[in-house]
C-alpha cells in the first residue's frame, strides 16, 4: 500500500495483540504511527522501535481512553507532533471479565461499556474535526464476530458493546461522508493474542478452534491486511460503512 507512506495513523491499544500488529503493519508501509498505550509502556516502546527500523516514524502516547480528559490530551499530543491525523484505528478494548448478565452489577456494566463502546465515540469525536479541516481521512473501528453471535460464555456485555461499535460505524459513515471521511470496521474472530489471557481457558479456546472451518485460531498478523486495505485510498476509496470479517469462516454473514 504505497499510498500509506507518510500518513499519520493513530492506533489505540497498540501495545499488544491486534493493535500492535496493525501499528507495525502501518510502519512497514512507511506511515507515521502514534502508538497508544494505557499501562504497557515497555511493550509500546518495542512496537515503536520496530516501526522506526522499518522506515516509519513512531510516537508514543499514553492515555486511558475511558477518561475524556485523557482522550483530549492524547489527540492534542498527536496533532501537535504531526500536524494532522489521517487514519484513526479505534482498537482499544477488552473483556474486563467474563460474567453472566444476571451477575452484572452497575460498575461492571459501566466499565465494559466505557472501554468498548463509549471510547470509540470519545476518540472519534475529537479526531473528526481535525480530519474534516484537513480535507478528509479514514476511521477504522474494531468490532468482533461476537457482535453477530452474542459472544461466548460470560462475554455477552462485551459482545453487545461491539454490536454498538458495528452500528455506530455505519452511523458515522453516513454522517461523515460529506467531510470525505470514510468509516469502516474490522471484525476479528477468535485470535490468539493476550486479549484472552486470564479470560479464556485452554478448553474454551479449543472449543472455539473446533468450531472454525479452518480448524484453528487466527493470528494478529492475519488481521493486518484488512486494516491496510481499508486505510488505502488507492485500494478502497469507494468503501465506507462496511464491516470486514476476519474469522477463518466461523461466521459467514
Amino acid at each position: 500500500m504505497t499510498d500509506l507512506k507518510n500518513k499519520v495513523v493513530l492506533v489505540t491499544g497498540a501495545s499488544s495483540g491486534i493493535g500492535a500488529a496493525v501499528a507495525r503493519g502501518f510502519g512497514n508501509c512507511g506511515a507515521r504511527v502514534a502508538v497508544h498505550y494505557r499501562n504497557s509502556r515497555s511493550q509500546a516502546e518495542s512496537v515503536a522501535r520496530y516501526i522506526e527500523t522499518q522506515g516509519g516514524q513512531a510516537f508514543l502516547v499514553q492515555a486511558d481512553v475511558t477518561d475524556s480528559g485523557g482522550v483530549d490530551r492524547m489527540v492534542a499530543a498527536v496533532h501537535e507532533r504531526f500536524g494532522r491525523v489521517d487514519v484513526l484505528v479505534n482498537n482499544a478494548g477488552g473483556f474486563v471479565k467474563r460474567s453472566p448478565i444476571v451477575d452484572a452489577d452497575d460498575d461492571y456494566i459501566d466499565a465494559v461499556f466505557r472501554l468498548n463502546a463509549r471510547s470509540v465515540v470519545a476518540v472519534s469525536r475529537r479526531v473528526i474535526p481535525l480530519m474534516a479541516a484537513a480535507g478528509g481521512g479514514v476511521i477504522i473501528n474494531v468490532t468482533t464476530q461476537a457482535a453477530r453471535t452474542g459472544g461466548g460464555p460470560g462475554a455477552g456485555l462485551y459482545a453487545a458493546c461491539k454490536g454498538f461499535v458495528s452500528t455506530i460505524t455505519r452511523t458515522m459513515a453516513k454522517e461523515l461522508v460529506k467531510d470525505k471521511i470514510r468509516v469502516n470496521a474490522v471484525a476479528p474472530g477468535v485470535i490468539e493474542t493476550p486479549f484472552h489471557d486470564g479470560h479464556s481457558s485452554p478448553e474454551i479456546l479449543k472449543n472455539f478452534a473446533n468450531a472454525i472451518p479452518m480448524g484453528r485460531l487466527g493470528t494478529a498478523q492475519e488481521c493486518v491486511g484488512a486494516f491496510l486495505f481499508l486505510a488505502s485510498e488507492s485500494a478502497c476509496s469507494y468503501v465506507t460503512g462496511q464491516v470486514i470479517e476476519v474469522n477463518g469462516g466461523q461466521v459467514m454473514p
